[in-house]
Order: C-alpha cells, then structure tokens, then sequence
C-alpha cells in the first residue's frame, strides 16, 4: 500500500510516518496542500490522508480540487476541529472519511484498511447528467440555469439514478434507496416518483433523461435527455 500524508505539524506528521511503515505502509509525507494537489495528479496512491489546517490552500480546497480533477482515491481528513459544521464541509468536498484528533493509531490505521478495501471509484460530490446538475451536499437540483424543487424522497430517487447514469435499477432498488424495508414493493409508489420527476426535471425542458425499461425498472441517460 502506498500513501500520501498532507500534514503541517512535523511532529505528528513524523509519528504517522513511522507507524505506517512499521506496518509496511509507504507513505509520502507533504506539508502543504498545493504540494498534495501536485504529488496527487503524478503518483499513483491507495489512499490520501489529509490535514484540513495546511498553510496556502486548506485540506477542504485542497480536497474540492482533487475531486474536480479527477482524483478519486480514498480521502480520510484530520482535523482538531470536532464541529459538525467541519466534518459537514470536508465530507461535502469529496472526503470518504473524518477523524478528529487527538486519535489512537490503530483507529487511523483501520479506517485507511476500510477506505482501500472500499477502492477509488468515483464518487463526484456534484452529480451531472448533461444539464441536469444535483448536489447532495447543498440538496438542490436545477436545469440549466433553473432551480427544480423537489421533495426529499423525490430527490433521493433521483440522486441514485443519476449516481448509476446508464444503469437499469429495479423498482425494488429504487424503493430500498429511499424508503424503509417496511415499504410495500408492490405498490405504485415508485411509479408515481417517476412521474413527479419526469413533470419536474423534462417535461418543463422538453426533454426525457428518465428511460422506462420493460419489465426491468427505469434508467437515467447520462447526457441528461439532451
């Protein structure tokens, strides 16, 4: 496994250093984010750990701009900031994981095993499928330059669909992703989600993202119905 550290304190950066080769762990070891953005696009890493308070670009930028270019290896940032607010905001920048300091190695340890075992898929944290753009993160939806209301349950339809453009997902897919296990497969639920969102993100466009697939489920077109 080899790994990148973005961390200005010298001390804990030299103590997470070492422990990770004691457990046979490369680490690249950096104390500035423009110097992670750098290592990042040229070296070929498993995983990122990353410090949110580095001087020059912050590990929250730093984070966004991994993500906008592309990077998607597993990111765990380190913070001694413990707010929700914080946490919010790293993992709403494209972070797989947060842990505040001070924290025991062997915590730090397990969650880079789960975030390598997990892999580097991408995971953009702004979901485009050709206009039609859904952000988790700030829970809006527009077209264009038009903002769409939706409701909670609608919009977690559509995030898995968009998350899986290309992809037919079943009903009972669509139903586990936004309801309880409670939830009757065998009602018109789904059907009457699919049409509230095709009369809100096509219809006013003159469009058609959201495909019926016979007998299987719906799929979402990856250039968005244009």
């Amino acid at each position: 496994m080899r790994l990148l550290l973005a961390e200005d304190d010298l001390r804990m950066a030299g103590l997470i250093g070492r422990g990770l080769r004691e457990e046979g762990i490369a680490a690249d070891v950096v104390d500035r984010g423009e110097r992670a953005l750098e290592l990042a696009r040229s070296g070929a890493y498993d995983a990122i750990v990353l410090d949110v308070m580095l001087p020059g670009i912050d590990g929250f930028e730093t984070c966004r701009q991994l993500r906008a270019m592309g990077v998607w290896v597993p990111i765990l940032m380190l913070s001694a900031r413990g707010d929700v607010e914080d946490r919010v905001t790293g993992l709403n920048q494209g972070a797989d994981d947060y842990l505040t300091k001070p924290f025991a190695f062997a915590e730090l340890l397990a969650r880079i095993h789960a975030l390598v075992r997990r892999g580097a898929g991408e995971r953009p944290a702004i979901l485009r499928c050709g206009d039609l753009v859904l952000d988790p993160g700030s829970h809006t939806v527009a077209r264009g330059e038009t903002e769409i209301a939706l409701s909670s349950l609608a919009f977690s339809m559509l995030e898995l669909l968009m998350r899986r453009a290309g992809q037919t997902l079943s009903r009972e897919q669509l139903v586990e992703s936004s309801w309880d296990r409670t939830a009757d497969h065998r009602s018109n639920v789904i059907e009457v989600y699919i049409r509230t969102l095709r009369e809100r993100v096509d219809r006013p466009f003159g469009v058609e993202s959201i495909e019926t697939v016979r007998g299987v489920g719906y799929r979402m077109r990856k250039d968005g119905g244009r």
